[in-house]
């Protein structure tokens, strides 16, 4: 209903606004299509994304929220989504706003949003794990293949292969790399190829496509089986660009069959150049440890030592000489002086000897037993006494005794 004004009864701009809001509203929460062509993240809780019509240039701004657009899965730019929104104005501002409580892509978007949250639930249980990954053998004894048969991601992996080592054996198993049936097909041949104990290495390969084409190497199933796997698998599906989830649980990535077949086998010529570099740089090695072995033992001839060898044996021959002569020069001085303090110590005795008194005309006297006479008490006449003298002794008879006058101590 239009509200009734004029110019004399005007009305009043909260009631035109409030009109407006309810106006709106009457159209209720509705789902629309369109693709986004402007997605603003930002910090808080209301977030703000631009919608346009797939057909008509007719774009709006809506609002969300972290949750909704967490949610929704992986949005970019270009995305063609279902939006459940609610048109409605701020009566402060007047702007007419549209929230969105609900996001769901469509399309290609929708396939990227369930592998998203398929792979965040693998990724959950360790499926990823890079501790899980196996390392690829440096030369397989043999390489397990699983691609189309007659594709070109065959001809491209065997090519490579005998190109990069003419002598590798491949073990090729067919299967449907594309429809209903390629997840079955690919895990039996994963199985038959994982049972072999020639097979060191599984490589499952495919060319480019599109989403729906390369869907099922993001399938649980194929995901879990290769995960299973105790051989090393390798994962060339597609183009660089292509990121099944395949490429995830593999142990190995390859951004291409070609390069599947670069990472599974060594390049013969590149290992005969490494090889023959390493014979060189060995070689000179050897040559210079040679070189200076030969250098030192130059130095070492040119030593006196080893130019005169009997040189030291003359030399400490010379010195046990020399000091042979010092310690007999030693030993005669030694004697010598030895000898002199014998003789002075012979002659102190010499001097303090009782023959020495003797041999200046003293005598010692002594009775029939032997005892010393000092004293002319100790004799009377007719006593024999022994005379002992400087060359002999004698037998004397006392006669006649004739004392002197005792004195205070001996003159």
């Amino acid at each position: 209903m239009a509200l009734e004004s004029s110019p004399e009864n005007p009305q009043p701009l909260r009631v035109v606004a409030q009109a407006v809001k309810g106006w709106v509203e009457k159209l209720g929460p509705v789902w629309v299509s369109g693709q986004i062509i402007e997605l603003q993240r930002r910090q808080g809780v209301t977030q703000f994304l631009t919608l346009r019509d797939t057909l008509a240039e007719v774009s709006v701004r809506l609002s969300t929220t972290v949750s909704v657009l967490d949610a929704a899965g992986p949005l970019n730019e270009g995305t063609t989504v279902a939006a459940w929104i609610k048109p409605t104005v701020w009566t402060k501002s007047g702007q007419l706003t549209y929230q969105c409580e609900d996001l769901r892509p469509l399309g290609e978007g929708r396939l990227l949003a369930q592998i998203e949250q398929r792979k965040r639930m693998l990724q959950a249980e360790g499926l990823f794990d890079r501790t899980l990954k196996k390392r690829l053998p440096f030369l397989p004894r043999q390489i397990g293949l699983i691609t189309a048969r007659d594709s070109a991601a065959e001809r491209d992996v065997v090519q490579h292969v005998t190109r990069r080592w003419p002598a590798a054996m491949l073990q090729i198993r067919y299967a449907q790399m594309q429809g209903v049936t390629t997840v079955e097909q690919v895990v039996d041949a994963l199985s038959a190829l994982d049972r072999s104990p020639e097979v060191d290495v599984i490589v499952i390969a495919r060319g480019g496509g599109s989403l729906e084409d390369l869907l099922p190497f993001s399938d649980e199933t194929l995901v879990r089986a290769v995960h299973a796997a105790r051989t090393p698998v390798v994962s060339a599906i597609g183009h660089e660009s292509d990121t099944p989830i395949l490429d995830l649980v593999a142990d190995v990535r390859a951004s291409t069959p070609t390069d599947a077949a670069r990472l599974v086998v060594p390049d013969a010529a590149e290992e005969r150049r490494g090889v023959a570099d390493a014979r060189r740089r060995l070689r000179t090695a050897v040559t210079a440890r040679i070189a200076t072995e030969r250098r030192g033992l130059a130095d070492l001839r040119a030593r006196p030592v080893l130019r005169d060898p009997s040189g030291p044996v003359r030399i400490h021959r010379d010195q046990l000489d020399d000091l042979r002569r010092r310690v007999r020069r030693a030993v005669r001085y030694a004697l010598a002086q030895e000898s002199t303090t014998v003789a002075h110590t012979r002659d102190r005795i010499r001097a303090m000897s009782p023959q020495a008194t003797l041999a200046r005309g003293y005598a010692i006297l002594s009775g029939g037993d032997g005892t010393t006479i000092t004293r002319i008490a100790d004799l009377d006449v007719g006593d024999d006494l022994l005379a002992t003298l400087a060359d002999g002794s004698a037998t004397l008879e006392v006669r006649d005794l004739n004392p002197t006058e005792e004195t205070d101590g001996p003159l």
